[in-house]
Order: C-alpha cells, then sequence, then structure tokens
C-alpha cells in the first residue's frame, strides 16, 4: 500500500543533466564548510604538542644529553692558555688570556636563574654594592625572565651558559651554534640585551680544556665570545658547610681571583648563608669586586681598545643592545615559554583528574551493569502484564536499496504483531518501488520529498495506528523476537521510552570489528548504568520504541540538532517519562565500512549530543522527577562524552612524549595498565552481551588507531560548535552485508 504525501518527481528529460537535490547541496556546502574546522581541529592539536615539546625542551627532556667528558687529552692546546689566566678570548684571531688583578674578586654564578635562590643572591650584591656575573641558562631564562632583568638593571654582568646545560664538546657545531643563539634570544627577550661572555657547562680552570672542547672554544672566540673560566671553586654545590664554603672560595696571598658560587641547580640555602660572611671577608681583606668585564679593562687600561658595547658601563661592557629581528624573536620567544610554563601544568593537573574520573567510571560502570543484569534477569523481575497488543513501526528510508528488503524480511518475521510504515524521504535508487514490490503483509510506503529523517519519523508517527511505535534504520536487520522484548517495559505506565541492544552486523572487517568493541562496551555497558540511575541520553536510532503520547507531548521529531535520537530522549525526560534499556531486545545495523564514512558518522552523532545538551541546558534547573536528567545525567554527559574524550588525544600524546623523552619501561607499563583495565570492562560487557570473547584480541589495535580517530572527531565536533555550523541528515554508503547474514560471526 502506498500513501504520498507529496507527488515523486518525474524521471530527468534525456540528455539533460539532473539538478542536484536539496541534500545533496546541503552536503556539498557542509562538506566545504567542515574542511577548514577539520584543519583547525588538527593545527590545534599540533600546537599542543608543540608546547609540549617546547616545555619538554626547556626542561632538558627532549634533546637532553647528560653525557660528561673526563679525562681527554690536552695535546692540542696551547701551553700559554692551559698556564694562562681565567678570560680567554681570541682578539685577531689569536688566543689570549686574562688573570684578575691582585686583590680583586670576579664573583661569578652558575646554572641560574632560580626563581627561589637567585633573588635572594641579588638581595645580598645588592645590600653590599657588590657586582657579580651570572652565567645563565637559556632555558632558565626563558622561563623566568623578570629576574635576569632584575639583575641587568642592579648592574650585574651577564653570560651564555648555553641553554640547555649540556657538554658542548659532545654536540655538533650545529647544536653548539643553537645553544648559544637561542640563550642570546632569550636574554634580548628577557632584559633587551645580548652579551659576549661565554661559560661552558661543566668547565673549571683554563687546564681543564681539552682538545674535544678546545674547538668550541676558537669557534666561539672567532665569533667574538669570550670564554670565561674560574681560579676559584667554592664547591658550594657539594654543600660541605658554610665555613668551608667561605675557606674554599677564599684566594691564597691576595691574588685575584675568578669565583665560583652557584645560584641555582640545587638546594643553595649554605651558599646564601655562606656569601654574607664571604664578602665581609674578603672586603676586610682589602679586597675589591668586579665584574669579568670590570677584570679586563683593568688588566687592559692603556689598549685605547674602543668600547663597542654601546652600554656605556664598563662593568657591562659585554652587553650589546638587542635590536631589530633578535629583540622580536627573543620577546616572541619568552611569550612561548610563558604560554607552554602556564599550559602544560595545567593540562597535567586536568589529566589527573580525568583519569581519576574515567577510573570512577569504570568502577561505577562494572558495579551498576552487574546490579543491572542481576535485577533485570532475576526470576522475580518482571515490567507488569505481558503487552501483546499490536505496535507500530516506522522504518524512515532514505536510499537504502542495499538493505530494506532484508530490513523489511526481518520484520516481517516478528513475533509480535505488527504495523510497518516505511517512509520514503526522497529516494531516488528505488527504494519505494523494492519495498512495494515485496508484498510483505502490513507494509505501507508512504512517500514524501526529501525533508530528512526526523521530518521522516514524524510522518511515520502521524501515520500510526497504534499506541507504541517502535523506530528504526532503514539498514537495521530485527530478530524475530526483537520487537516483542522491546515493548514488555510498556507495561509500566511510567514508561515513556525504551532503548534496544544494537548490534554491529558488518563486524567481519577490522573496521567493524572496533565498532563492535564499541558497541558493546561503550554503548551497551553505558545504557545499563544510565538506567538504573534513571538518566538515559540517547535511544539509539536503530532501535526504540515510544509511547506515541510522549513522543506528541515531546513536541515530536526535531530537526533543532543532528542526534534527534538524544533529543527526544532529554525531552522525555524533562516531561516526566522514565527511559529504559532492554537488553534482549537486539538489531543488527550495518556500520560505517569506510574510515571516511565512520568520521562523518560520529562527527554528526559528536556535534549533535552537544547540539542537545545546549538545547536543553536548563534541565539543570527543572525540579522534581523531570530535572533528574539535569542533576545527574547532563554532568555525567558532559564529563565523560564531551570532557573526558577531549583530553585523552592528550593522555596519548603525554604518554608517547613520556615513552620518548622521559621513561619508556615506567610510560609502558602505565599504559598496559590502563589498557588492562578497559580489557576487563570489555571482557565484563562481552558477557553480558554473551558475544565471542575472540575480538577483544582487536582491542590493543583499536586503542592506537580506531581511538585517536574518534578523539579527533570530537575535537573536530567542539571546533565546530565553537565556529557555528549545521549539517542535513547524512546518507553512508550501504552494502546490504547485515541482511545476507555475513555480518556477525
Amino acid at each position: 500500500m502506498t500513501t504520498p504525501t507529496t507527488p515523486p518527481a518525474g524521471p530527468p528529460a534525456r540528455g539533460r543533466r539532473r539538478a542536484p537535490s536539496r541534500m545533496e547541496r546541503a552536503a556539498g556546502r557542509a562538506a566545504a564548510l567542515q574542511r577548514p574546522r577539520v584543519l583547525l581541529a588538527l593545527l590545534l592539536l599540533l600546537a599542543l604538542t608543540c608546547v609540549m615539546l617546547l616545555d619538554g625542551y626547556l626542561r632538558a627532556e627532549v634533546g637532553g644529553d647528560q653525557r660528561v667528558r673526563t679525562g681527554a687529552s690536552a695535546s692540542d692546546v696551547p701551553e700559554d692558555v692551559l698556564d694562562g689566566g681565567p678570560i680567554l678570548s681570541f682578539p685577531g684571531g689569536q688566543a689570549t688570556t686574562v688573570s684578575v688583578p691582585d686583590k680583586t674578586i670576579v664573583l661569578t654564578f652558575d646554572d641560574g636563574p632560580d626563581p627561589t635562590w637567585t633573588p635572594q643572591v641579588l638581595d645580598i650584591l645588592e645590600k653590599y654594592d657588590v657586582p657579580g656575573t651570572f652565567f645563565l641558562v637559556g632555558s632558565m631564562v626563558s622561563r623566568h625572565p623578570g629576574i635576569v632583568r632584575d639583575m641587568v638593571e642592579q648592574g650585574n654582568e651577564v653570560g651564555v651558559h648555553t641553554f640547555t646545560h649540556v657538554d658542548l664538546s659532545y654536540q655538533s657545531q650545529a647544536r653548539v651554534t643553537r645553544e648559544i643563539e637561542q640563550t642570546q634570544l632569550a636574554l634580548a627577550g628577557a632584559a633587551g640585551i645580548t652579551t659576549t661572555l661565554f661559560r661552558a657547562p661543566y668547565s673549571s680552570q683554563t687546564d681543564a680544556i681539552d682538545d674535544y672542547s678546545w674547538p668550541v672554544y676558537e669557534s666561539l672566540g672567532q665569533d667574538g665570545y669570550t670564554s670565561v673560566f674560574i681560579d676559584t671553586d667554592s664547591d658550594d654545590w657539594k654543600r660541605p658547610g658554610v665555613s668551608k664554603i667561605v675557606e674554599w672560595a677564599t684566594p691564597e696571598d691576595g691574588e685575584g681571583a675568578s669565583v665560583l658560587f652557584h645560584d641555582a641547580g640545587g638546594e643553595r640555602s649554605q651558599t646564601i648563608e655562606a656569601l654574607p660572611k664571604y664578602i665581609e671577608k674578603m672586603k676586610a681583606k682589602g679586597y675589591t669586586f668586579t665584574t669579568v668585564s670590570g677584570a679586563t679593562a683593568e688588566q687592559r687600561p692603556a689598549s685605547g681598545a674602543p668600547d663597542s658595547t654601546g652600554s656605556g658601563d664598563g662593568l657591562q661592557a659585554a652587553h650589546h643592545e638587542a635590536t631589530g629581528a633578535t629583540l622580536y624573536e627573543g620577546k616572541a620567544l619568552i611569550a612561548a615559554v610563558a604560554v607552554a610554563e602556564w599550559t602544560v601544568p595545567a593540562l597535567s593537573a586536568g589529566l589527573v583528574i580525568v583519569g581519576v574520573a574515567v577510573m570512577g567510571r569504570f568502577a561505577l560502570m562494572l558495579v551498576l551493569a552487574r546490579r543491572h543484569h542481576r535485577r533485570r534477569n532475576g526470576r522475580r523481575f518482571g515490567w507488569g502484564p505481558p503487552v501483546t497488543g499490536p505496535v507500530s513501526v516506522i522504518v524512515p528510508a532514505y536510499n537504502e536499496k542495499e538493505c530494506i528488503e532484508a530490513t523489511l524480511r526481518s520484520l516481517a518475521r516478528s513475533t509480535h504483531p505488527i504495523e510497518i510504515i516505511v517512509v520514503d524521504d526522497g529516494s531516488t535508487d528505488g527504494t519505494a518501488d523494492i519495498a512495494e514490490s515485496l508484498g510483505l503483509p502490513g507494509v505501507r510506503v508512504v512517500r514524501q520529498a526529501n525533508a530528512g529523517k526526523p521530518a521522516a519519523l514524524n510522518n511515520g508517527v502521524r501515520h500510526a495506528r497504534y499506541d507504541i511505535v517502535v523506530m528504526m534504520d532503514g539498514d537495521t536487520v530485527f530478530e524475530p523476537d526483537t520487537v516483542r522484548h522491546l515493548v514488555q517495559p510498556f507495561a509500566d505506565p511510567s514508561v515513556g521510552a525504551v532503548a534496544g541492544n544494537a548490534k554491529v552486523g558488518n563486524r567481519r572487517t577490522l573496521i567493524g570489528a572496533w565498532q563492535h568493541i564499541e558497541y558493546v562496551m561503550g554503548f551497551n555497558l553505558d545504557r545499563r548504568m544510565y538506567d538504573l540511575l534513571r538518566c538515559m541520553p540517547t535511544i539509539p536510532g536503530a532501535i526504540g520504541a515510544f509511547r506515541r503520547e510522549a513522543v506528541l507531548q515531546a513536541g515530536g521529531m526535531s530537526d533543532d540538532t543532528l542526534a534527534e535520537d538524544t533529543d527526544i530522549t532529554i525531552a522525555l525526560h524533562r516531561a516526566g517519562w522514565r527511559v529504559v534499556y532492554e537488553e534482549h531486545a537486539r538489531a543488527w545495523t550495518e556500520a560505517p565500512g569506510s574510515l571516511g564514512q565512520l568520521w562523518s558518522q560520529r562527527y554528526r552523532w559528536s556535534y549533535g549530543t552537544m547540539q542537545a545538551l545546549w538545547k536543553h541546558r536548563r534541565s539543570l534547573t527543572d525540579k522534581g522527577p523531570s530535572g533528574r536528567f539535569g542533576r545527574v545525567g547532563m554532568p555525567l554527559v558532559v564529563l565523560f562524552q564531551v570532557v573526558t574524550p577531549l583530553f585523552a588525544p592528550l593522555i596519548d600524546v603525554f604518554t608517547l612524549y613520556s615513552m620518548l623523552f622521559v621513561d619508556f619501561r615506567a610510560a609502558l607499563l602505565a599504559w598496559l595498565a590502563v589498557l588492562g583495565v578497559q580489557l576487563v570492562c570489555a571482557a565484563y560487557a562481552f558477557r553480558l552481551d554473551r558475544e565471542k570473547y575472540r575480538y577483544l584480541l582487536m582491542m590493543p589495535l583499536q586503542q592506537l588507531a580506531y581511538r585517536q580517530m574518534m578523539y579527533l572527531v570530537l575535537i573536530h565536533s567542539c571546533v565546530t560548535a565553537l565556529t557555528g555550523g549545521r549539517l542535513r541528515w547524512q546518507k553512508l554508503k550501504r552494502t546490504g552485508e547485515v541482511g545476507t547474514g555475513a555480518g556477525a560471526g
């Protein structure tokens, strides 16, 4: 029987190209809109990855090199350098060393700045009116630019101590150049200056220069750098006690000295306590304090060399004003590091919270799913008197020629009395003709112009003769007892809708198997939990039953969102109806067979869910039983279907980062532990649904590939939600595999 609601369009004239339909035009516009949003989502994930790598580089987790060379030969190092003073430069290409004048101290500090110890050192120097020379690690400069700015403004001199504190004798020329240039950029961004002073990490006196480090000093000297060594080492990093630090830092017989202290790199309370005592002691001995540039100027008073810096202060003669690209690149570096310094800890804290929430969710699902199964399958459980009256089954169809026959024949075998209403939504492949040609009893075909799935379902409700309507997809196959099981909960007059148990029929392919795991573990286990909590968020479009009265009371199926099934479910909750899950009502649906189709489907689901949640945001303030979804369901859905999956890619990125740069074994064990928890949940879900466990062998690969795609889909949906956009009902390519019995195995 055919009931046309609008005249079907006639065939196109021969030789004339058919104009695109309304659906095709909408799909084309939607596809054009989504491309930049997908790109934006990927760029967002890439940006977060870059921030993590930058933060790891600053902390020497990425590219860090802890090797320190010792005991190497010095046969290629000139003797006058090995025996010379602590200040090494290469004027005219010739290695020259300068000693600190007698009764003079060049107070140097390594490894800073440190937010705890460096400000205390600066306060002591300011109190005693003593200048210092600080050899700064570039990564620390970029993280604490304010300290460096204060340091320079106070009159202290600064030098380069590399960017990541590596032994340069092990590094390539490109790495050496990068270490120096990045530190200079950090100084430019922090204090608006660059410097010509350099001290290599792990260096000491000039007699420790070896054949591997000497080429580094030569190369830097050719670039105009002055390498600074020490005469006297306080060894404060050993924390030997205040008196020892003062003793070891004191030069002998009134000699001048370049003295080494540390203002970072560890616990420096002994240094802070020793420094005032040391300054007082040396001043009492008649010593004066200066910087490296000050000591060099004293030793070459008559050289007549012009001041090349423009600083105008002999104590900071090594400083040059940063200008042009160097200045702006430096400021950009400082800004990028500030973003990383805020973002990574915030994300880390968020991931801890999300991790706890996810583990809590797994535990809650297992407990409630077990309770649900035992309660619903107990001998004494019953919904009430058996529901035996006929029901209406609505099959919305758009270009379902591959599947419609199998769908209708499965319904014809139903053990429960039904009428079948096929609503053809402007199909162009003869779907309606196929449905009519089958000649199955109780089948009516309603034709309408293409208007989308919600309109097709509403049209079916209007044509339904019975008080209970079952809604399904045109690619879905019911078992003979499916409808009978699905309608039994309506014996309870408070039940307004029932969610069935959707199964993936085409599960023999890898993509199909992954979706099968997701359906059993994610969807059906979730529904058991939500059922007991009385806040079911979604009745699947593949299999759901409704009181006709409840659907009409909620205003019918709305096209306000892409997830009309979630929309109507929440609306029923808010109208005071109860929504339950019937595990024995099974439907076999054809899942997307390609990654492109899967992306399209899940994008629609994800974005549509967000739309539905936003549409019903006022449920948070609903009172009484109708507000239960807002009080319980809405927060759970937002937390576990939006917020948690948004953080999930970052968990994977953090895990991969930890494997590559931190501790591979610990990160791998953590990942395996989480996988183990998921396997336990999945195995229990398979047990409840009486599914074959062999599909769980694909779960590790699912976690490595499929899950990441689903997260990108969610990010894509969030970007779309933030930027605006709408999609129409999308049509997936069907094969009819489920109907042939080739799917489930």
